[in-house]
């Protein structure tokens, strides 16, 4: 699917490019979803530049995803899509910049797009270009970034909460539980690792753009704005690395909590076979089949032999309550 953008008044319109015979002389921004080969061609006739393919935009080297060929930069970042779900994933996403005109390529539908898109349908600057649209990008993709990391921490809070100070009613252990609380951080530990991927390859992007574009003129208030997402990109990759570290010492006290959880269980057996050997010594005594065993005789024998038994019970548990065991 193709969306192009052109100014229209105060604001970019958006058409769909049912028409590939001709591209409006001043479109901005070309938006390729999910090309077909008919569309790429197309957008590479009109616009002159090459479209890259899936499997290129999925190469991991820095010279596959930010690279000039033909007076075009390339810029290949990956952004997390379905962070609102419980299976996120990552995306990569090509940003062709040529001639103040920028072409976007992408295979899923990063909530930063839209929100994008609905900004520059209420308004834009005069002279709106593709470097500008393109800056417009990256600040949504860095600011969808923050806000699933806030997420994250609060939900790494909570977790914490329900691990160390938990409801009086939850406070035995419980199977499912703890089987949702490690599935709970085993998601969120998944979505930061995703993030933090992301920024370290918006990071690259935001230098590349910075250091290769020479020939765009920018404004002072456009540079001033690379340089504040750099320093965004670069806080915020320190906070995902805390959060890791944080998730880590969860995980590890989730564990921990478990193990004690099973301790306490195995303790418990341990002292119920030690209380109940002795009267099991007893019964087994009197159970063998000796001819001469007077006490079999005895008319007090059998209330005996159970006194006994109790003795022999209450005592080591008694003694364990003593000594603090149980």
């Amino acid at each position: 699917m193709i969306a192009i953008f052109s100014p229209s008044q105060s604001a970019l319109k958006k058409s769909a490019g049912s028409d590939l015979s001709e591209l409006p002389a001043d479109a901005v921004w070309i938006d390729l979803e999910k090309p077909t080969p008919e569309e790429d061609r197309a957008v590479e006739r009109l616009a002159g530049v090459a479209v890259p393919t899936r499997e290129d935009m999925q190469e991991i080297e820095i010279s596959s995803r930010l690279y000039t060929e033909n007076g075009a930069r390339y810029m290949t970042a990956t952004l997390v899509c379905a962070a609102d779900t419980n299976s996120p994933r990552i995306s990569p996403i090509t940003f062709i910049l040529s001639n103040q005109r920028l072409v976007t390529v992408r295979y899923d539908a990063p909530k930063p797009f839209l929100l994008v898109e609905n900004k520059l349908a209420r308004g834009v600057a005069p002279g709106t270009n593709g470097a500008m649209v393109l800056l417009e990008l990256l600040d949504a993709v860095i600011d969808r970034c923050a806000d699933i990391l806030e997420r994250v921490g609060a939900d790494i809070d909570q977790v914490s909460r329900d691990i160390f100070e938990p409801d009086a009613s939850l406070r035995t252990g419980h199977a499912k539980r703890y089987s949702d609380i490690l599935i709970a951080i085993g998601r969120k530990g998944d979505l930061t690792s995703k993030v933090r991927e992301s920024l370290v390859s918006i990071g690259r992007l935001v230098t590349y753009v910075t250091a290769e574009t020479e020939d765009i003129k920018w404004s002072k208030e456009m540079r001033a704005q690379l340089k504040t997402m750099q320093r965004d990109v670069g806080s915020l990759s320190d906070h995902a690395s805390y959060l890791s570290n944080k998730i880590t010492f969860v995980l590890d006290a989730m564990l921990g909590v478990v193990n004690l959880e099973q301790n306490n269980i195995i303790k418990l057996f341990s002292v119920m076979a030690v209380v109940l050997m002795p009267p099991t010594l007893i019964a087994s005594i009197y159970g063998m089949n000796f001819r001469l065993m007077p006490e079999l005789q005895w008319q007090h024998g059998y209330p005996m032999a159970l006194g006994m038994m109790l003795c022999a019970a209450v005592v080591p548990y008694l003694l364990f309550k003593w000594k603090k065991w149980l």
